[in-house]
């Protein structure tokens, strides 16, 4: 007690010293001791109780804290913050640092209590002899408490009362100040001094100062590195290096003022200061951007930051999870892959440019996980010069929802067919079955809404590609393949509008704008506006057999503590498992027989193409066991009033954008670049005793009719081209034997190509020059035979791909490794095996078989070689007709041929129980009415149509007809 009443007594007279140095020297400390002294012993009283009464140190919050966002590697891909700052330790600072601000700041700070009298005169006399501030007269104790006040003010005008210049508020920052000298020792104020502090040039903290003002860390600074951040401190806006020159010459005098200080304390020594004083500055300002725009991959960035600001898990309000986000100092590892995200990025640059008007998305899902694992959007993110609404520049996360930064979407177009196609195989429709359509189809019964209300559109008449009207049988993988639009209204109406919805509903479909989707008649063509990462997410439940997952790009979030939270995947199964490989089965053929014929990344994928209404829109989606995407094509101005036909995206003339011919390519090459180092998986083969031995009635004759009429043009093209040959080959022949005569009467041998051995025999009778186009022709039907073949064995095989897990050859269409038996196909509960009877089955004959073949090219060969009797080759009329016969016999020796072996084969195939191993058609070739994606009945898509479409970021009101469109056009 005696102690305590002693140490009251003295400090009371340190102030009364304090008070009567002021009253003699200036006003400034007079001030802080003012407001209690009225007199010599009610002064040193009142001061007594005033502090030594100390109030409970101030309630210090965690400071504000740069919040990062890493990739799926761990590399920081954008940063967020109230303040920048990333608190250390204080062994995390170089010590030269620590001797600096305490030099210029406080040079008795480990000599006080919290309040250094002698500290506080000598700092007055010194600066008000130099007329300005060149010591500090407060604590550093004292500056903690002032910034403590100022990070915690939550309004401007708190922030104002931290800063008033007023006796209360001294005082007030006084009594603190000892409070917090009797809570912490010395190293805890210095080290919660110098993460608090501000530098300047926006950063707030010694480490982000360090890596602001030098790139390094704060262990790492020199000698005046660390003058210069400890002159900063004082005057951090007069002396922001990044202002320009005038305030980089008053950083470098506080800088040189700064180890003055040094050497006169003996922290340093005077050389040691001249020298570091002639150094310049050398300044390395490393920017430190905040939010997405200082992001390497913008885009997704802003998709992260509406997920937190939206998500409840980060916080009960949204003013809760945006302080988390700007003040929390999180660590969040997302799911973005650097090697898709540049596949992706590299992919839309070589096709659409920035300042095209015509803007193209791609987002890359990972099934079974929803993963995003890139988007990418065409233009750069942020703001056009001078703020206008179109340029190379948007705020717009076009790849992702208006729940995630996007706009109100684009018409999906033909890549809803999928879930017509999914819920008819869900409800027991096989492979092969399908039925006749007519050449125009008008809605007007049938359709019923979710809620059980009629939604027919009698006015409304949908047509197949191009509107000419074509019709005829089609089976449910003709009319996935060549995106036949009557085909698929039919369907949808048998299988029930309601379900089809609920079908894509189940698949996480929802419209970009967030309202209820349209449950329209055309909602199997595209009718709703959506967004690529959705369409990606339902697409990527196919390759994930059936399994859904939300879109998901935040896998785990750690604390300032280092406390970590893992965020699972958040999946149903949506679909059976046999649904999905079934429906998987059919979209392979969308790449090796429908609208993306042509196109591969050499492995096994599926997908659809979708095109709008008058090009409004233009789509791609598919996917593979290992990744899906989904790419979307349209105008940023409004895809109603700007659709894409006639247009110049990325330097390259589109008399109109389909899905084919922009996205597709778009899907292509991302696919392939982000897939490189992923082994290539095959799909689940269907099961073929649920799915397989359809029958659409008429289907059969059919297509025979169109390999006939198929055939016959070809004849004809063919007699057109032998004609123009045999005049051609026997006017050059009667040339040839004038010339060379002497040599043909010499009876002189030449080695022909078909000889075994180098064995010359002599040449045979002149044969007519239509050997050639025979050849050709009879190639053309061999490959139309083994790929029909082909098909029909994949279609009744159950071996045909292996399972997920088995890597597999590459290619667009990979083979089965071995074979198996075929489950016998029924039709209804019968247990007796049913008949060949689905387009499957419809293999024409093989042409030109081996034994066939030297005949042919025999006389082929023959055409080139010169004859022994030369007045015979003179005669082009002779030679005509000789070619015209031996013509005729060589067709009827190989057509009896063709059909001894192709019943040979077919033969063999069903005793054995194996599938004809498919082959690669020759370019050109000719096959039968159902290949490649060829039209037999309804011509293929030549303008796509859709139901109106409602523009992205530059959207305008959509012009939708009641029935959700203008489906007068078909998608593709």
């Amino acid at each position: 007690m005696t102690s305590r009443l002693l140490g009251h007594v003295n400090l009371g007279r340190a102030v009364l010293a304090l008070g009567m140095c002021g009253a003699a020297g200036g006003t400034l400390v007079a001030g802080l001791v003012m407001p209690f002294v009225g007199g010599a012993g009610l002064a040193a009283r009142s001061a007594a109780s005033t502090l030594t009464y100390l109030p409970t140190p101030l309630r210090e919050e965690p400071l504000p804290e740069v919040t990062r966002l890493l990739d799926r590697n761990g590399h920081q891909i954008a940063q967020f913050y109230y303040q920048n700052r990333q608190s250390v330790p204080l062994s995390a600072v170089a010590p030269v640092m620590r001797q600096a601000i305490v030099a210029i700041e406080d040079a008795r700070f480990y000599e006080h209590g919290g309040l250094d009298l002698k500290g506080t005169l000598r700092a007055f006399v010194t600066n008000t002899r130099a007329g300005g501030i060149r010591q500090g007269g407060s604590s550093i104790s004292q500056q903690l408490v002032k910034n403590i006040m100022l990070t915690q003010a939550e309004s401007e005008q708190e922030r104002a009362q931290a800063l008033v210049r007023s006796f209360r508020r001294k005082l007030d920052e006084l009594r603190y100040a000892l409070a917090l000298e009797r809570k912490y020792t010395k190293d805890q104020i210095l080290e919660r001094y110098l993460n608090i502090a501000y530098f300047g040039a926006g950063a707030f903290g010694v480490q982000a100062a360090a890596k602001r003002f030098f790139g390094v860390d704060a262990a790492s600074l020199t000698l005046t590195q660390a003058a210069t951040l400890a002159g900063a401190v004082r005057t951090p806006y007069d002396t922001d290096p990044s202002l320009g020159d005038e305030h980089r010459d008053r950083l470098r005098t506080r800088r040189d003022l700064v180890l003055g200080r040094m050497a006169e304390l003996g922290m340093i020594g005077k050389d040691a200061a001249r020298t570091a004083t002639a150094e310049p500055l050398e300044l390395h300002l490393s920017p430190e951007p905040g939010g997405c725009a200082g992001s390497a991959h913008p885009f997704f960035c802003v998709y992260v930051e509406r997920e937190v600001l939206t998500n409840p898990a980060f916080g009960y309000s949204r003013a809760d999870r945006e302080r988390r986000l700007q003040r929390g100092g999180l660590t969040i590892w997302t799911t973005i892959d650097p090697v898709a995200q540049r596949a992706a990025e590299r992919a839309i640059a070589a096709r659409v440019r920035p300042r095209d008007n015509q803007v193209a998305s791609e987002t890359m899902i990972e099934p079974g996980t929803g993963h995003i694992r890139a988007m990418a959007v065409s233009k750069h993110y942020g703001r056009n010069p001078h703020d206008r609404d179109l340029g190379p520049s948007t705020t717009y996360n076009l790849a992702a929802d208006t729940a995630h930064g996007g706009g109100l979407g684009l018409q999906a177009g033909s890549t809803f067919k999928v879930f017509t196609l999914a819920t008819a195989l869900k409800q027991g429709m096989r492979f092969g079955d399908g039925f006749s359509i007519p050449g125009a189809y008008v809605p007007s019964y049938g359709y019923r809404d979710c809620s059980g209300k009629a939604v027919n559109d009698p006015n409304t008449v949908i047509h197949n590609a191009g509107g000419e009207g074509g019709g005829g049988p089609l089976s449910l993988e003709m009319g996935t393949w060549q995106s036949v639009n009557i085909f698929y209204m039919r369907l949808e109406r048998e299988v029930g509008l309601c379900d089809v919805v609920q079908t894509a509903k189940s698949l996480g479909i929802k419209r970009a704008d967030g309202t209820p989707l349209h449950e329209v008649p055309t909602f199997t063509l595209g009718a709703n506006e959506m967004d690529p990462t959705t369409v990606a997410a339902a697409y990527a439940a196919f390759a994930a057999r059936g399994r859904y997952c939300r879109p998901m790009a935040v896998t785990a979030v750690v604390e300032r503590d280092g406390t970590r939270t893992e965020t699972p995947p958040a999946c149903v199964t949506a679909l059976e498992p046999a649904v999905a490989d079934a429906v998987s089965h059919v979209l392979t053929g969308v790449f090796t027989k429908g609208t993306m014929r042509g196109q591969s990344i050499d492995r096994p994928v599926a997908g659809k193409t979708g095109t709008n209404n008058g090009y409004t829109s233009a789509w791609f989606a598919g996917y593979t066991p290992a990744l899906a995407a989904a790419v979307s094509v349209g105008d940023i101005r409004g895809s109603y009033r700007y659709p894409l036909t006639g247009v110049t995206i990325g330097g390259r003339y589109y008399g109109a954008v389909q899905g084919a011919s922009l996205p597709g390519p778009i899907w292509v090459d991302s696919m392939r670049a982000a897939l490189r180092d992923t082994p290539a998986y095959g799909f689940v083969p269907p099961d073929m005793a649920r799915f397989g031995g359809g029958f659409t009635p008429g289907l059969k004759e059919a297509l025979e009719k169109q390999r006939k009429k198929e055939k016959k043009k070809r004849e004809a093209e063919r007699d057109k081209h032998d004609d123009g040959d045999s005049a051609s080959a026997s006017a050059q022949d009667a040339t040839d034997g004038a010339a060379n005569g002497g040599e043909a009467a010499s009876g002189s041998a030449r080695t022909s190509p078909l000889a075994g051995g180098g064995r010359t025999t002599p040449p045979a009778p002149r044969a007519a020059p239509a050997a050639a186009p025979l050849n050709r022709s009879t190639t053309a039907r061999s490959t139309t035979a083994r790929s029909t073949t082909a098909r029909s064995s994949t279609a009744r095989s159950s071996t045909a791909r292996s399972t997920r897990g088995t890597p597999v050859s590459t290619g667009a269409h990979t083979a089965a490794r071995g074979s198996s038996p075929r489950a016998p196909l029924r039709r209804g509960a019968g247990s007796a095996p049913a008949s060949r009877t689905g387009w499957a089955s419809l293999a024409p004959p093989r042409a030109a078989p081996p034994a066939a073949r030297p005949a042919i090219r025999a006389a082929k060969t023959q055409r080139a070689a010169p004859g022994r009797d030369t007045a015979g080759r003179a005669k082009a009329g002779h030679a005509t007709a000789g070619a015209k016969a031996r013509r005729a016999a060589v067709r009827r020796e190989t057509t009896q041929h063709s059909a001894e072996q192709h019943s040979t084969a077919r033969h063999g195939a069903t005793r054995h129980g194996a599938a004809v191993p498919p082959r690669r058609s020759h370019a050109g070739a000719a096959g039968s009415g159902h290949r490649q994606g060829r039209s037999t009945s309804a011509a293929r898509s030549t303008r796509p149509s859709g139901s109106g479409h409602r523009p992205g970021a530059a959207a305008g009101k959509s012009r939708r007809a009641s029935h959700g469109g203008r489906p007068d056009r078909p998608h593709r």
